[in-house]
């Protein structure tokens, strides 16, 4: 059999896997799979850098599914190509327990790069990741040793690139010119509802010519040559990312190719037969079923595969030796490892008055002295985000060893961007913006709380305390919500020790942490870090306290405040700083009972923010201080009045619970 013919069994081979693994589950998306398997496997066999033996490995070109409705096409892929994916794990498509669940995620399967579905965040977590790859080379590559020298493969599809995230991400990647960043575009002209000229009639290529990137197109799915020669025109050019727009045919060679029907759905029993046969494959073949010769011709492949991180260790080993302290540096950086001398006393120093968001910058550049690998920035707010890495310089198409990421407003990209980042290996990434325009990043934050991966988030002008901005900048409703999402430390401090305590939090922790800091100035309260690493703890106590105010951020100034005037009237309360929820809940219970004891019922929370979720810790007994409306614009002193957010409400509530 000649090559091309096994070629191309092996090709369909991929599609019969995906469409019986969708058959099996009785759910799923076939449609794409059949017409984007050819370009698909063309990239894994004959493009790509990776080594299956070992998913890890650091100099691998990064492929992002965007498309990650399409799953059953990557899981047939890395069986194929000898990742530790069996005949089974297809089998157990979409079922509870199985590592090949419905859509990709990112450290349940081995190969999947990045939890993929909702549409765009793939394109946009992909230009974090070649971000990544271009500063990490210009911080560690030497003439005669490109060690880091890797591309970003992307395969998207229509709804990619309707979604607003893709536009955001690549009119970035187009400023910068990511020359790695070449993606495969899956251009079927269908969608759910049926053709894409019901909603989607623009020019893409010009629109992607606009943007700065460079344009190729291959008219037949089919065509794995052209497919090929796109390819490797794209990686020729390193001055622009580019977008190859492959015409295909949903659910090709199946009785409702061209069809939407073929999107989501099972094609049915008949249906497959019907389209394994037009594939070539004859009736005697059992389903997921891999011809004797397809395996032997990919496990050939998988010895090539391998070569290319044999030959990368070479590499390493002789740049080790000629450049040590760099080595040193990396090994750091991609284990994680922190200096010994970071939190020290002058990590926890900051004791003066001041907004908190001016306490987490003078912390960020502490720790940026400390450690090589923050890599971040703001949507266009870095001035009031107080999150520029100082002296660091720009990350840019002429600079690529600047620190500090420019994203422009672009929030929802930016915070896809930077899970790419930190998904790549080998730094630290953060995120800055305003707390209200979270509402446009949430789908990031929720991924990178899905994939277990330490962002940081640098959320300021955390309330009505941001002021005459009014209601529009005002978040309310914020808080609780990002307290109920899994996996995710939000860390509200009320000074500067606590804010410092955030940050090591984020440091020392694998799960994304969102630091939620004030725009108004605070005063020093005394904060424990030991403390308020434990999610909360006693402030403020007196021996016999007939009431506990809990409280975080600012308002727990206001809660010390309140704790005096009940002092004044013989009235003892215990103050407890609360500045991560969640965090306080992992604790054994018996801290818990220690800080908040059964015994005492009567508590009040103070927050300037909705009062939903609170009453877990004050019970049906509490009360409280909160904001169940929209803030207002004004003075921050005066909305904290006017919302009546003040020591003496607060202690007016603690009083009501008394009599």
């Amino acid at each position: 059999m000649a090559q091309t013919e096994i070629y191309k069994l092996a090709v369909n081979t991929t599609r019969a896997l995906a469409i019986e693994a969708v058959e099996q589950a009785k759910s799923g998306h076939p449609g794409m799979p059949l017409g984007a398997a050819p370009m698909a496997f063309e990239l894994f066999y004959n493009h790509m850098k990776h080594s299956p033996r070992n998913p890890e490995w650091f100099n691998r070109d990064r492929h992002v599914l965007s498309a990650g409705h399409g799953s059953a096409l990557l899981y047939s892929l890395l069986h194929l190509f000898g990742y530790d994916l069996s005949i089974e794990d297809l089998k157990k498509f979409r079922q509870a327990g199985s590592i090949t669940p419905g859509h990709p995620e990112y450290g349940m399967t081995p190969g999947v790069e990045h939890t993929t579905g909702p549409l765009g965040q793939g394109f946009a977590t992909a230009v974090g990741m070649a971000m990544a790859e271009e500063h990490l080379a210009a911080k560690y590559n030497r003439p005669g040793f490109p060690l880091i020298d890797h591309y970003t493969y992307i395969i998207c599809s229509d709804g990619d690139l309707m979604e607003g995230v893709s536009s955001e991400a690549s009119s970035l990647a187009g400023h910068l010119g990511l020359g790695k960043i070449i993606a495969l575009y899956d251009d079927n002209g269908i969608t759910i509802d049926g053709g894409t000229d019901l909603a989607f009639s623009e020019d893409v290529t010009m629109r992607y010519e606009a943007y700065g990137w460079q344009v190729l197109s291959v008219s037949e799915g089919d065509d794995t040559e052209a497919i090929g020669a796109a390819l490797e025109k794209a990686k020729a050019n390193l001055d622009q990312p580019t977008l190859i727009r492959v015409r295909t045919v949903i659910g090709k060679y199946s009785p409702v190719a061209g069809d939407s029907k073929s999107h989501g759905a099972p094609l049915g029993v008949e249906a497959v037969k019907s389209t394994l046969h037009e594939m070539g494959f004859n009736s005697g073949r059992k389903p997921f079923d891999v011809m004797p010769e397809v395996a032997e011709y990919l496990r050939e492949k998988q010895v090539d595969l391998a070569q290319y991180e044999q030959d990368w260790l070479k590499l390493r080993q002789n740049w080790q030796e000629e450049y040590p302290e760099l080595a040193s540096e990396l090994e750091d950086c991609l284990s994680g490892k922190l200096p010994d001398d970071l939190f020290t006393d002058e990590f926890f120093s900051l004791k003066d008055a001041a907004a908190t968001r001016v306490h987490s910058g003078k912390t960020l550049n502490y720790i940026n002295q400390k450690l090589p690998n923050l890599f971040g920035g703001s949507a266009d707010l870095a001035g009031s985000n107080n999150s520029n890495l100082e002296g660091s310089g720009e990350f840019q198409k002429g600079y690529r060893e600047g620190k500090n990421i420019h994203f422009g407003v672009r929030e929802f990209a930016m915070g896809s961007i930077a899970n790419g980042i930190v998904l790549h290996g080998g730094l630290r990434g953060y995120a800055a913006t305003f707390f209200i325009f979270t509402d446009y990043m949430k789908m990031a934050l929720r991924l990178s709380a899905l994939m277990n991966i330490p962002v940081l988030y640098i959320l300021t002008h955390d309330s009505i305390g941001l002021g005459e901005d009014g209601p529009t900048h005002e978040p309310i409703e914020q808080l609780a919500a990002f307290r109920a999402l899994p996996n995710f430390n939000l860390f509200r401090p009320a000074d500067g020790v606590e804010t410092a305590a955030g940050y090591r939090l984020w440091l020392e922790s694998q799960k994304p942490t969102a630091l939620i800091l004030t725009r108004q100035k605070l005063s020093y309260v005394q904060g424990v870090p030991d403390g308020a690493l434990r999610g909360a703890y006693v402030l403020k106590d007196c021996p016999d306290f007939d009431v506990i105010i809990i409280a975080s951020g600012s308002e727990v100034e206001i809660a010390l405040q309140a704790h005096d005037l009940l002092a004044a009237e013989g009235i003892g309360s215990r103050v407890v700083s609360m500045p991560c929820q969640n965090l306080f809940d992992e604790q054994d219970q018996s801290y818990q009972d220690e800080v908040l004891p059964p015994s005492c019922r009567k508590r009040v929370s103070v927050e300037a923010a909705a009062t939903f979720g609170w009453h877990k810790y004050i019970g049906l007994d509490g009360t409280a201080v909160g904001l169940d409306r929209f803030g207002g614009s004004g003075t921050s002193a005066d909305l904290f009045e006017l919302f009546g957010i003040t020591p003496k409400a607060v202690a007016e509530a603690a009083k009501g619970l008394l009599e």
